[in-house]
């Protein structure tokens, strides 16, 4: 099993390539299953978690073919040869669950496994199922897999959902571009990714507007196109590498980064006094000398803080000169990454779903521990800054969602580097 070491104190000068979005490119592969012809995904993280659904989709009998010099997946689903998602293929991450929507919508039935993925909160499906349930869909579980059905096809229906689920609104998305007659889906999500997905499936010939608003319209239509669609920016990678730059007091430029994308974390960091601006060809983050200033924050759907940067904002945080709040709204577990910055010499109190953080002067590095995919880079972020040498062990967490992550980073000066565990 590999681990990361860093050594720590290295500032950050250079340019960072930033890759498409790896919650947008699974969403999208999925999609793949709604269409006999190929759609073609460019800008492609090639991540453990976008190989792991391309080998599901092979698995249903979608040709798949990686172009990796060209960053590109050609996915090609001209006959679904199986229905049946198994838990050996859908237990070890959550995002395989959406291939249910799109086999319900092509095919009129589907048995997939319920979902596995990060251990940070139960993160349950209801939401989706009842979804398919107002398209018409008959729905049971049985000894752990989901049995859909709707063997005249999905109809169209008026949803509105309890909460904001990105999932959900996702997962009925999918669904809905190819059922009977009109779907008007209320109380979305709105995160970039969600406008990617429509973009993309409106290249494929569906009719979805509202994507990016609080509710989005579709007009069914029987079939589906082949398409070519370059894979959004991921927002969270250019967040983390932000983050990264201001904690190593770096000078970065986050090449293809939108700061649309990153509005909320942007107005954190300038409080904070880090300098983020955009330029032509992308993001720009510098970190003068001194002590930051602390920030308050609350996890929130977007145009939120997002919950998949509040790890690393919290490493960032505990070098800030006084007391820093953290309020997690999303996700129950998601302060597992707290102990381990502790080891680093990091001061946090933990109460249900807050964390008070109160900067210290320095850290020292220390072997820790990752817990799920952004613990993991927090960890990093944290060793960048430490003096002295920082372990971080079970980084398969951190190839879920980072790619070439100590190439990109030791491109611009950080001493890093993937060691085999003794």
């Amino acid at each position: 099993m590999d681990r990361i070491a860093i050594t720590g104190g290295a500032p950050l000068a250079g340019a960072i390539p930033i890759y498409g979005a790896k919650n947008s490119a699974l969403k999208l592969q999925a999609a793949a299953l709604l269409s006999a012809e190929p759609l073609v995904l460019e800008n492609m993280p090639d991540l453990a978690d976008t190989r792991f659904m391309a080998q599901l989709l092979a698995s249903l009998g979608v040709e798949v073919a990686w172009i990796k010099e060209a960053r590109t997946l050609r996915l090609h689903a001209a006959d679904i040869a199986s229905t049946i998602a198994p838990y050996d293929l859908v237990r070890k991450m959550r995002a395989t669950f959406n291939v249910l929507g799109p086999l319900l919508a092509r095919a009129g039935h589907a048995t997939v496994s319920l979902p596995g993925g990060c251990a940070i909160g139960a993160r349950p499906v209801d939401l989706h199922l009842k979804a398919f349930e107002a398209m018409g869909a008959d729905i049971h579980i049985e000894q752990g897999y989901v049995k859909a059905a709707a063997l005249r096809g999905l109809r169209g229906a008026e949803i509105e959902f309890p909460f904001v689920s990105v999932g959900a609104t996702e997962h009925a998305m999918l669904a809905a571009v190819l059922a009977k007659g009109d779907t008007i889906l209320r109380n979305v999500a709105r995160e970039p990714e969600i406008a990617d997905l429509a973009d993309c499936l409106n290249a494929m010939g569906a009719r979805i507007e509202g994507a990016g608003e609080e509710e989005i319209r579709i007009r069914g239509v029987t079939s589906l196109t082949g398409a070519k669609h370059a894979v959004v920016a991921d927002r969270i990678e250019t967040g983390t590498y932000a983050i990264a730059a201001a904690a190593a007091t770096g000078d970065v430029l986050l090449e293809g980064a939108n700061i649309e994308h990153i509005a909320a974390l942007a107005k954190l960091l300038r409080a904070s006094g880090v300098s983020i601006e955009a330029e032509a060809k992308g993001v720009r983050v510098k970190r003068p000398n001194g002590r930051l200033a602390p920030v308050d924050f609350d996890t929130e759907p977007f145009p939120g803080f997002p919950t998949d940067l509040q790890a690393q904002m919290m490493a960032l945080l505990c070098m800030a000169d006084g007391r820093s709040r953290i309020r997690e709204t999303i996700f129950e577990n998601r302060f597992m990454h707290a102990p381990e910055l502790a080891r680093l010499g990091a001061q946090i109190a933990v109460q249900g779903n807050e964390a008070i953080v109160t900067g210290v002067d320095r850290l020292v590095g220390a072997p820790v521990m990752a817990t799920d995919l952004r613990a993991s880079v927090s960890l990093v972020i944290a060793g960048l800054a430490a003096e002295g040498e920082t372990l971080v062990n079970r980084v398969y967490h951190l190839d879920r969602g980072f790619e070439r992550l100590e190439a990109k980073l030791g491109a611009c000066g950080a001493r890093i580097e993937r060691q085999k565990e003794e």
